[in-house]
C-alpha cells in the first residue's frame, strides 16, 4: 500500500496543500479542509489555530486496514509532551494491534501507558540538563473507528461529540462521547478526594476555579511528573514543587475509555482540545457542522470560537485576528479540531493509508 504522508504546515515545501483540499493558513489558524480516510471510509476536515508562543497543540490522523485513529494532544507547560505524544502514541498502537483481528480497550490502554512509560523515561534520562520536562505534561484524546465501532479514550479534558441524524426529520442530536477529567468538575474531584483522604489540600478552589493542590486543573494526564513522581517533585523549585511529600502518584494515564457500534444515522465526530469547547457548546457544534458544506468544517468551528472569544471581549473578530501569539493567549487557548465524516457504506473497503498530523511550531 501506499503511504501518503503529509506535513502539515503551510511553510513546509512551500506549503501549498495538495490539489483542490483546500490545505493553507489564514494568520494563525492553519487548515485542511477536506480529505479522504483510508478506503473512503470516511472523510476529514482538520484546523488549528495557535495562541501560545510556541504551539502546544498537537494532532493527527491515521487511517489504514485497522481503520481511523485521531488524535488531539492538549500540551500545557510547554509542547514538549504533546509532541511526544504524537511521535509515539499510534506507533504504540501499531505495536500492540500486532496481527490482531480487531482493535480493543487493551490496545488503546497499552498505547496510552507506554506512551506515558516513555516519556517519564524521557524526563528521567534528561532530568540534569532539562529538569523543566518533568512540569510539562499533555491531555491526551483518541478516538478510534474500526469495523464498525467506535472507541474514545480520554486522559483531561478535551472532547469527543458525535452528530447523529434523528430519523429522517432533518434534525441532529450533539452526544458528547469522552469523559472529562477536570477538578471543576464535582464527580471528579470527589473521585480525586476519596482516593487522598488525608489530603485536605489536594484540590483547593482558588480565584473561582478548582485546582489540584492550588495548580492544575486536570487530573489525568500524560507526563506532568511532578505531580507523579517524589523525586522529581523534592529537587523541583518554585510553583511546582509541593510542601508536602508525594506519597502515591496524584495525576493518572490511565484513561477513561468508552465503546459502541456506529449506527447507520451517525453522521459524523467532532474531536477537539479544550480551546474549542471553552467557547461553543456541543449543540452550537454540531449545528455548525451539520448545517454547512463538509469543506472547512473543522476551520468553521475555530472561527466560530473566535468570534465568540471576540465577542466576550467586546472586539471585532477581525480585530481579534490582528493579535499576534502570546498576547492571543488572554482571549483564548490554542484549538486544535477534527472533524470525521463517516461513510457506512465504505467503511470496509480498501485504499491508501492515510498519515497526517497539525502544523508544527515554525
Amino acid at each position: 500500500m501506499n503511504l501518503l504522508s503529509i506535513c502539515f504546515n503551510p511553510f513546509c515545501g512551500g506549503g501549498g496543500g495538495s490539489g483542490g483540499d483546500g490545505e493553507g493558513r489564514d494568520g494563525l489558524l492553519w487548515f485542511r479542509d477536506l480529505g479522504k480516510l483510508y478506503g473512503s471510509m470516511g472523510e476529514y476536515s482538520m484546523a488549528v489555530v495557535q495562541a501560545n508562543q510556541v504551539l502546544e497543540d498537537q494532532s493527527q490522523i491515521e487511517s489504514g486496514p485497522f481503520g481511523t485513529l485521531v488524535g488531539v494532544y492538549d500540551g500545557h507547560g510547554g509542547p514538549d509532551a504533546a509532541r511526544y505524544v504524537c511521535d509515539h502514541l499510534f506507533r504504540h498502537f501499531q505495536d500492540l494491534l500486532g496481527q490482531a483481528q480487531s482493535v480493543t480497550d487493551d490496545h488503546i490502554r497499552g498505547a496510552f501507558l507506554r506512551t506515558e512509560e516513555g516519556f517519564l523515561d524521557l524526563v528521567s534520562r534528561l532530568w540534569r540538563t532539562r529538569p523543566q520536562l518533568a512540569t510539562v505534561g499533555s491531555c491526551c484524546l483518541v478516538g478510534v473507528v474500526s469495523q464498525r465501532t467506535l472507541y474514545v479514550a480520554n486522559l483531561g479534558d478535551s472532547r469527543a461529540v458525535l452528530g447523529r441524524k434523528i430519523g429522517n426529520t432533518g434534525a441532529i442530536a450533539a452526544i458528547q462521547l469522552s469523559i472529562e477529567h477536570n477538578a471543576n468538575v464535582e464527580a471528579v474531584r470527589k473521585e480525586l478526594q476519596e482516593l487522598h483522604p488525608h489530603d485536605p489540600q489536594i484540590v483547593v478552589l482558588k480565584h473561582g476555579v478548582w485546582r489540584v493542590k492550588g495548580i492544575i486543573q486536570i487530573t489525568r494526564s500524560i507526563g506532568d511528573v511532578y505531580m507523579k513522581d517524589a523525586q522529581y517533585n523534592r529537587e523541583l523549585n518554585g510553583k511546582f514543587r509541593l510542601p508536602e511529600p508525594i506519597n502515591m502518584p496524584i495525576l493518572t494515564a490511565n484513561p477513561s475509555i468508552v465503546s459502541q457500534p456506529l449506527q447507520s444515522n451517525d453522521a459524523f465526530l467532532i474531536f477537539a482540545s479544550d480551546g474549542l469547547w471553552e467557547h461553543l457548546s456541543n449543540d452550537k457544534a454540531v449545528e455548525i457542522v451539520h448545517n454547512n458544506p463538509r469543506a472547512g468544517s473543522a476551520k468553521r468551528l475555530i472561527k466560530a470560537a473566535l468570534q465568540e472569544a471576540a465577542r466576550k471581549r467586546e472586539m471585532r473578530y477581525e480585530d481579534l485576528k490582528k493579535i499576534d501569539k502570546k498576547v492571543r493567549r488572554h482571549f483564548h487557548d490554542d484549538i486544535s479540531v477534527i472533524v470525521l465524516f463517516l461513510n457506512h457504506d465504505q467503511i470496509s473497503k480498501q485504499g491508501s493509508t492515510v498519515s497526517i498530523r497539525s502544523a508544527l511550531e515554525h
